[in-house]
């Protein structure tokens, strides 16, 4: 009948009060007990005494108890922290104790009331061991009626025997809605293999193994390990995946709520986990110093990178901060995020940057000091068979706002370009490079510090192929890749959003900004990973296609053109390109004639950007055929250049 209540009672919380009724009960039985053990486990003691001095013993325990809090706590979920609440409680009860002892022995309020320091001794012990042992037996009770009424579903390996993987065992222990059995620690420290903490077993993490985790019926491996750098996660995540199993991670601890780790938060390890990169220790009052009481103005300021540039701005004290973009529904959704953020220092304007009276109308209205330029084009493919399109919008766009930051005397110009600008084999690329080069030229007037930035691959950006693998893989696949040995660098939105802020703080005009992407990728391992973190295999589950390179697609982007090099900085993963000299005049008087010839949807505009770009080779394109190699003659020196035919 008691278990069938219990059983029956389970899923309720017992009231504060009827567990602070029960301290103080166990508390009075605590006293009798500390007499009996006193007087040699028998009753040679004057019981009448007893009966006066049991009611102010309750009374005494029901104020400390109320003081210090310990009954609030859930019995079932008894903790260090509730044993250390009840040790407190218990020290503040015998302090109590002995001041009402020698205040009575002064005045004489009660005959007859005398308790013995050795009872106020023996009673504290035996209070707290029956109080602290009253709670463990109640949260016993309940587990084991919790695991009679939820079968384990699942057996879980934790990765780190340490702090973290405490904290994660509690959580998964605790959680009552999916139980599952934590079966053993795993960690690369020696020194833990063997022990145990809390009666689990820590092994070391050689000696899992195919059989280890079909012997132990292991469905899950939980990484909990703080602050990891990310390519020894992925070392260690990659060599997990080539079990049965899935792979799980804990958040970071300040993404726990309320600095408490549930178990709904332990998500299955994602692609950009393994990819993601430490974090830059940007020196941020050197930005804080260049934005202060500044109004900025932010192109392309709803997409990938431009929204987070417009993220981190707000962070610091500005004057005003202006977001141009033509897409009106990103642009909307950006403005009601950073209202709700509490950020209201800004202006939204829905503006083209092709349309030079619109952005002149607002250079005169808003009088930028800085503007951070990251409106582009992008796709490879699709630029590729849209040329008009990308030099409209990366060269032809980019020249009006350079043109108009001068006339309107802003103070620096932050443009942001890419890798494919360098030694381009598409159309997209070329325009990029073309941009950099007019970027060049502008800065040789003088007027406007002009700076440029050179990212590879974004993580999560619109269009990128780590979202199109997710999308393939939700759908059954095959994931489709272009080539087997195809190769990428990538790097966080924050991350590359940082830099650019940096340059422009840095940079005093004239540089081409290099970061250090680190090693690069190969996309068709990305992709197997992906398969295989889905809790999938390849191929028997998901194959992958291979279609070919897409038009202008390289197999490897590189962040440094022939010829140039590069220069250190303050920080040691930012550089600073040498780029080749130009002549200026020559290449601002062809830009010019790209621009003019553009608007006439000329068919001629490829084979000028190869005149102007002697380094851009199509490949896998309709273009291929505009390439011609004429050996010509620069100075007394002979060079190898790419002329259209």
């Amino acid at each position: 009948m008691i278990q069938k209540y219990i059983s029956h009672n389970a899923s309720r919380y017992a009231s504060k009060w009827l567990v602070l009724a029960i301290d103080v009960v166990s508390a009075c039985i605590a006293f009798f007990l500390s007499y009996f053990i006193r007087f040699n486990l028998s009753f040679n003691f004057d019981v009448e005494k007893l009966y006066v001095q049991l009611p102010v013993v309750a009374v005494i325990s029901l104020i400390s108890f109320l003081i210090v809090g310990s009954y609030k706590g859930v019995v079932r979920h008894t903790g260090v922290r509730d044993v250390y609440n009840i040790f407190n409680a218990i020290c503040l009860s015998s302090i109590l104790m002995i001041t009402v002892v020698l205040i009575n022995k002064e005045f004489g309020f009660f005959e007859n009331f005398t308790i013995f320091l050795g009872i106020i001794v023996i009673h504290s012990l035996l209070a707290f061991i029956v109080l602290t042992a009253s709670r463990y037996v109640f949260k016993a009770i309940y587990e084991n009626q919790l695991n009679q009424k939820l079968k384990v579903n699942k057996n879980v390996l934790i990765y780190g025997a340490g702090e973290s993987g405490i904290l994660t065992h509690n959580a998964l222990t605790n959680h009552s809605k999916n139980r599952s059995r934590v079966v053993g620690y795993m960690d690369g420290d020696s020194q833990k293999a063997g022990k145990k903490i809390n009666g689990v077993n820590v092994f070391h993490k050689d000696a899992i193994t195919g059989d280890f985790i079909k012997k132990h019926n292991i469905s899950e491996i939980i990484f909990s390990i703080q602050n990891i750098d990310p390519k020894k996660l992925r070392v260690l995540v990659e060599g997990m995946v080539e079990f049965d199993v899935q792979v799980k991670i804990v958040p970071p601890v300040e993404d726990w709520i309320n600095g408490e780790l549930r178990a709904s938060q332990i998500k299955q390890v994602q692609i950009e986990d393994l990819l993601d990169r430490a974090p830059i220790n940007i020196k941020n009052e050197k930005i804080e110093m260049q934005l202060k009481n500044k109004v900025i103005l932010v192109t392309g300021g709803a997409g990938s990178i431009g929204s987070e540039i417009v993220r981190q701005i707000c962070s610091y004290d500005y004057k005003g901060l202006i977001i141009v973009d033509q897409a009106e529904s990103a642009l909307y959704d950006l403005q009601q995020e950073l209202k709700q953020n509490g950020f209201h220092n800004f202006i939204p304007l829905v503006a083209d940057i092709r349309d030079k009276n619109r952005l002149n109308a607002i250079f005169q209205d808003h009088k930028p000091n800085i503007v951070f330029h990251a409106a582009a084009y992008k796709h490879v493919p699709l630029m590729e068979h849209n040329s008009y399109e990308a030099i409209k919008v990366n060269v032809a766009g980019t020249k009006t706002v350079a043109d108009l930051s001068v006339n309107h005397m802003v103070e620096k110009f932050v443009f942001v370009s890419t890798d494919k600008a360098v030694n381009p084999t598409n159309v997209m690329g070329a325009s990029k490079r073309i941009a950099e080069m007019y970027i060049s030229c502008m800065e040789q007037q003088k007027k406007t510090k002009f700076i440029t930035t050179r990212f590879g691959n974004v993580l999560g950006s619109n269009g990128s192929v780590i979202p199109l693998f997710r999308k393939q893989i939700e759908k059954g696949g095959p994931l489709t890749l272009t080539h087997k040995e195809v190769t990428r660098y990538f790097m966080t939105i924050p991350e590359a959003s940082q830099l650019v802020l940096e340059a422009g703080a840095m940079g005093e005009g004239g540089e081409i900004f290099i970061f250090d992407m680190g090693e690069s990728i190969k996309i068709f391992d990305l992709a197997k990973n992906m398969i295989k973190l889905s809790g999938l295999n390849y191929p028997d589950d998901i194959d992958i296609k291979i279609t070919g390179l897409r038009p202008g697609e390289k197999l490897y982007e590189e962040l440094l053109a022939n010829g140039e090099n590069t220069l250190p900085t303050y920080h040691k993963k930012i550089k600073i390109s040498k780029v080749r000299e130009l002549d200026y005049a020559d290449v601002r008087s062809k830009i010019d004639e790209l621009c003019i010839t553009n608007m006439f949807f000329s068919e001629n505009t490829v084979k000028l950007m190869k005149v102007i770009v002697p380094e851009f080779v199509s490949k896998n394109s309709e273009f291929c055929s505009l390439d011609i190699k004429e050996q010509t003659k620069v100075g007394d020196k002979a060079s190898l250049k790419v002329v259209g035919s």
